[in-house]
């Protein structure tokens, strides 16, 4: 596949993804050209405000499509439309779940490393069929999301118009625009309740261990280290949710 398909694809997820929007509903938060605070904060700006994603410049945005989606899912080595498919799909649901798609539909083991294995299975498949069966997927998917009573009818025609237009792209045929933007980060919420719930429990549990610790005279350096035990626990409980929303991000629909 010609490496060009990119202009046309960064076109299309462009003009899908629109501008600033804050909505409240959206997991992704303040997001601007479909890039996300947190995708802010770790490609460009750490510490990152909204404001400052508001003021994201265009070829900011382009930048991080290029080296964080196109390339990291290979797209320029899969056959023109399946790329399309695939960078949209990793932009709005993140790139771990757009790997293991296509490589389910392809067959192979869905590890979420586009190698040569995956690359030669894709090869052996109609681009067409590729195309339609990642796209049903999507869809699937995007209806079991907490979030698609809100954001539904958007993606609905997003998956459709991208579903068009790969299949274009696959004939070397030309496709009509998209007909709005579509935005809202396409993710299983992170439970941010139970895991503000759960870190905060082991917090005060640690600090009511240590203070109960030092009643009874134990020494400073076995005090602190129940202080620290349970900040580490803390930690833990935050980086298992994550795992946790990962996981079910990046399951089968």
């Amino acid at each position: 596949m010609a490496a060009s398909s990119y202009d046309e694809a960064l076109r299309r997820l462009l003009a899908h993804e629109g501008g600033y929007t804050n909505d409240a509903a959206d997991p992704g938060g303040p997001t601007n050209f479909g890039i996300t605070i947190d995708d802010y904060r770790k490609y460009v700006k750490p510490g990152a405000t909204a404001a400052d994603v508001r003021a994201m410049k265009l070829e900011e945005a382009k930048a991080i499509y290029r080296a964080k989606y196109w390339d990291a899912q290979r797209c320029d080595a899969l056959p023109a439309g399946v790329d399309y498919a695939v960078f949209d799909y990793g932009v709005n649901s993140g790139i771990g779940r757009a790997k293991k798609v296509l490589q389910r539909v392809a067959g192979v083991a869905a590890d979420g490393v586009l190698g040569p294995q995956t690359m030669q299975a894709v090869a052996t498949h109609d681009p067409k069929q590729v195309i339609a069966a990642i796209c049903d997927e999507r869809l699937r998917f995007l209806r079991r999301l907490r979030t698609w009573p809100v954001f539904g009818k958007g993606w609905g025609r997003r998956v459709a118009e991208v579903k068009v237009a790969a299949l274009a792209m696959a004939a070397n045929a030309p496709a009509a625009q998209p007909a709005a933007p579509a935005p809202g980060r396409a993710v299983v919420p992170l439970a941010k309740r139970a895991q503000r719930g759960s870190a905060v429990a082991a917090v005060a549990a640690g600090a009511a261990a240590a203070q109960q610790a030092h009643q009874n005279g134990m020494p400073a350096g076995a005090v602190a280290a129940i202080v620290i035990a349970a900040l580490a626990a803390a930690i833990g409980i935050h980086a298992f949710w994550h795992w946790r929303q990962r996981q079910q991000q990046e399951m089968p629909a």
